[in-house]
This record gives C-alpha cells, structure tokens and sequence, in this order.
C-alpha cells in the first residue's frame, strides 16, 4: 500500500462525498484568510474527518483524495523569513516554489501578512520544469508582491533554503466557504539532513475567517489545541546548525525526529 493510499485508509476520506478542484475554488479558494493549526494523533484525525462528513467534501482528483506536495522555500543567506516569523513579526513572508508531484504542476508562491494577521497567498504558474528555481518571470513577481506588501527583500537576495515533502488530504465546506487540510508523511529536508514527523501525528489545518469555524470547535471537542507550528520553520530550526533555540523547536523536537540522509532534493530532479 502506497503512503497515500494509506492516508486515504487511515482518515476514512473514501466515505466523503467527493467535490472537484473547480468546486472547491469556486466555494473557497481562500487566498486571503485565517490558517490555525492542530497537530492530532491519527485516530483523533479520522474521528474528526467523520465528524465533518456532513458538512464536508473531499478534493476528488479523477479518483484520488490525497495529492503529494513538494515545496522549496526561498529565504536571504541571514534567513530573514524565518527569523520573521520566530519573532512574531507584523510584516512576515514567505517565498515558496511548490510542486504538485502527480499532476507536475508548479507554482510560485508569496505568503505575506495583512495588517490584521491574516495571510495573503499570492501564486503564479510556472513549468514543473522551474521547481526549485527563480527565474526571471518568478523573480518579477517575487519582487513586486513584496515590494507591494513594503517588505524590503528582493528575489535576488534569496536562496533556496529546506524542501518540505507531504501528504495532503483537503476537505471543503462548500456551503460556507471554509477548508480543512489533513497532512501526513511531512519531511523536512535540507543539505544531507532530514526531519520527519512522526507517523502516528496528522498537521490539520483549518482555513477560514478570522472566526472559528464549525471545524475549529470540533477540534476543541476531540482534545485539539492550536499550534503555533510552520513547516518552513520546522525545518530550518531542526537542520541548520546554530540557530538559537525557541519555542517552535521545542514543539517540533517532540514530534519530529531527525537523522542524515541521502535523499536527493527535488529541485535538482524537477518532475516531468
């Protein structure tokens, strides 16, 4: 069984109605929104997919309900973007080339801040082919999303940083315009080290208005709590040497196991 199959198995998805990728934008793309974040032990998560059921679809992909997600962060050689957001900065950011692996779709992807702590995803097409790269028409649109949000950091400043590899399982109310997502299989990567976490966890996250969702009060019903837990973060607290210790790395030290490794990263064997 392959490790999406057994996501599909383990969070029951094959008992949802399924809804298509055009139905779940069109009810909630959401690329302005509230993102919270629980880590759940795996049968906490497939009682929680139950308990949507109702209320929720699964993202239908011609069959699949689960889509593998290969993203490599860009940050400036003094790691600005992850020193925002350690520091609970106002004006935090992300740069992220991301990588449909099934479907060899790419995206350029910004994620800033709004002056109410909301995130603002600003995302650009590119060929599978530029994983992992920001080439010129990437680097226009890096620059301009940041110059436009008044962070002081342009695209020739970064450099490819940790790579982040998942499983994702979404489910939408289409109804109410709020999402969930289920992740699972989550590495970090960078240089020869990785980070994993453990296969007993699922990340959920919930992504909506700046009120809590019908899903967020579920979460409280089954003992979740939200986290404070970026993945870009993660990895670069987890495989950089040196870096001071903070909360996140504590959080991330209980879940996440780390070790060498020869796996290579995608950006150096972009899919087809």
């Amino acid at each position: 069984m392959t490790p999406a199959s057994s996501l599909t198995t383990a969070l029951g998805l094959s008992a949802l109605r399924g809804a298509t990728l055009a139905e779940v934008d069109a009810a909630a793309a959401l690329q302005h929104r509230t993102d919270r974040k629980y880590l759940l032990p795996l049968d906490q998560a497939r009682a929680f997919v139950r308990l949507l059921a109702d209320r929720h679809h699964v993202l239908d992909l011609g069959g699949r309900r689960t889509t593998s997600y290969i993203s490599t962060y860009f940050d400036t050689v003094q790691l600005a973007a992850w020193r925002a957001h350690v520091q609970g900065r106002r004006r935090r950011w992300k740069v992220r080339t991301r990588l449909y692996a099934e479907d060899g779709l790419c995206r350029v992807e910004v994620k800033t801040k709004d002056g109410r702590g909301a995130t603002v995803k600003h995302a650009l097409k590119v060929p599978a082919t530029a994983y992992g790269e920001l080439g010129a028409q990437a680097a226009e649109f890096v620059d301009d999303v940041l110059d436009a949000s008044g962070i002081p950091v342009t695209a020739r400043e970064l450099t490819p940083g940790a790579e982040i590899r998942y499983i994702r399982a979404a489910l939408a109310d289409l109804d109410h315009g709020t999402r969930v997502t289920l992740d699972s299989h989550l590495t970090c990567h960078h240089g020869e080290r990785t980070a994993a976490l453990d296969a007993a966890h699922v990340l959920v996250e919930t992504k909506g208005s700046t009120r809590p969702a019908p899903a967020d009060r579920l979460l409280l019903r089954l003992g979740g709590r939200p986290v404070s837990l970026s993945k870009y973060v993660i990895g670069q607290s987890l495989l950089t040497p040196g870096l001071p210790d903070n909360d996140v790395r504590r959080l991330a030290r209980t879940h996440f196991t780390t070790e060498a490794t020869s796996v290579p990263l995608l950006e150096r064997t972009p899919a087809a």
